[in-house]
């Protein structure tokens, strides 16, 4: 008979680092490659996987995730499958969430229900293809209690990462630290650690004994990277799986392997910058391993007027249904359903969000502008940074931010 599997998808997070685009909703809810939000990426991977009982936890600012997750992610009820928002319910005490490890003891009556034989844990903010059955199967096949997904990187970047260090077989965890200077490289890559993905496998049994410590203990942070993972390291149950070996249908030998955590403006920008290569880094036309997302009934994409510099056209970029692009040119952008841009506008290394509307003769350039943004007839945008810190979003790489239905100078 096959394991009984829950899902859990830790999807709390504040996600501070990417204001102002969670100023009015969760991290996990914001809107990712035109189409899609974030939580729809590890969703899809594991509704792809046949992990089809499936809950999120929720708390901050939750209201567009769950009604994303409501409409969207609706499975069959005849076989007993659902993927279900799950928001802090102070079953414990009236206190929120305190930490990850928190929310999953506050949830144990999910797992109760469900009885499962193993428990995935993943977080919900970052973009990447991952086949979980692969990573299940060799968690149960280790016996370990617990397998934590680790990416290889440079040794030099370990400084960024929780950092899996492991002992002379490869597998077993020895240490897990938050952001070492001193880092160990891997027994067959010197000049590689193990970064952590924030995934994790759980024998049930293992998971709730751990995070019942866990509770007990009032100095603890009660997260899951920072505190029940090192102490099952502790007692010698946690083993690491290379995402590396992870081999998902149609992957090409470009993005195989491919993750990024979102968790600043640049690397949000960056992400979206891996999409729309010839080749990209980051494939998301691969049709044997989709991500699933609300399919709104827009009209398909329209480009407009043919008449000397007035076309209508886009060039290095994806462009989303019911968007209209009316005699502008749009280069190495990322464009939302709904989307406008007037004539003679130019958007040029641009993520527009879902109603972003860009008048004539504007010139956006190197920003991220999330829902119903409009900008003015002639206006710029990403042309004078030290014009935009003054009213604006700017990150350290110099990305314009604006957010949502903020209004913009002409």
């Amino acid at each position: 008979m096959a394991a009984k599997v829950l899902a859990i998808v830790l999807a709390g997070g504040e996600g501070k680092r990417l204001m102002p685009l969670t100023t009015d909703r969760a991290k996990p809810a914001v809107p990712f490659g035109g189409m899609y939000r974030m939580v729809d990426f590890v969703l899809s991977n594991l509704a792809n996987a046949g992990y089809l009982k499936i809950v999120v936890l929720t708390q901050y600012k939750s209201h567009s995730l769950d009604r994303h997750i409501t409409k969207t992610w609706r499975m069959s009820t005849l076989l007993g499958n659902y993927v279900t928002p799950v928001p802090a319910q102070q079953r414990r005490g009236p206190w929120w969430f305190a930490g990850s490890a928190d929310a999953i003891y506050q949830s144990f009556n999910l797992i109760y229900d469900e009885q499962p034989d193993y428990v995935i844990v993943f977080g919900a903010d970052h973009i990447y293809r991952m086949d979980p059955r692969q990573m299940v199967e060799d968690h149960i096949a280790s016996g370990a209690g617990v397998t934590v997904a680790g990416i290889r990187q440079p040794l030099s970047t370990a400084d960024q990462f929780g950092v899996i260090e492991v002992g002379e077989d490869g597998r077993r965890i020895r240490a897990f630290r938050e952001k070492p200077t001193d880092a160990v490289g891997l027994p067959d890559a010197p000049d590689q650690i193990y970064a952590s993905m924030g995934n994790y496998v759980f024998t049930t049994r293992a998971l709730i004994e751990a995070v019942e410590r866990d509770a007990e203990d009032k100095t603890s942070k009660h997260d899951m990277g920072g505190s029940i993972i090192p102490m099952l390291v502790e007692r010698g149950e946690a083993n690491v799986y290379d995402f590396r070996d992870n081999e998902v249908p149609g992957s090409t030998d470009r993005d195989l392997g491919y993750w990024r955590d979102v968790g600043t403006l640049d690397s949000f920008y960056d992400a979206h910058m891996d999409l729309i290569n010839v080749h990209p880094v980051f494939n998301l036309y691969n049709f044997d391993w989709p991500i699933y997302t609300e399919q709104p009934p827009y009209p398909p994409a329209k480009f407009v007027h043919q008449w000397g510099e007035r076309v209508g056209r886009a060039v290095a970029s994806m462009v989303s249904p019911g968007a209209v692009i009316s005699g502008s040119l749009v280069e190495n952008s990322i464009v939302s359903p709904k989307v406008k841009v007037h004539s003679w506008a130019h958007v040029d290394g641009a993520v527009l969000m879902e109603g972003v509307e860009i008048g004539r003769h504007a010139v956006v350039r190197r920003a991220i502008l999330d829902k119903n943004v409009y900008v003015p007839e002639g206006a710029e945008i990403g042309v004078d940074l030290e014009r935009d810190r003054q009213r604006y979003t700017v990150s350290d790489n110099g990305i314009v931010v604006i957010g949502k239905g903020q209004k913009v100078e002409p």
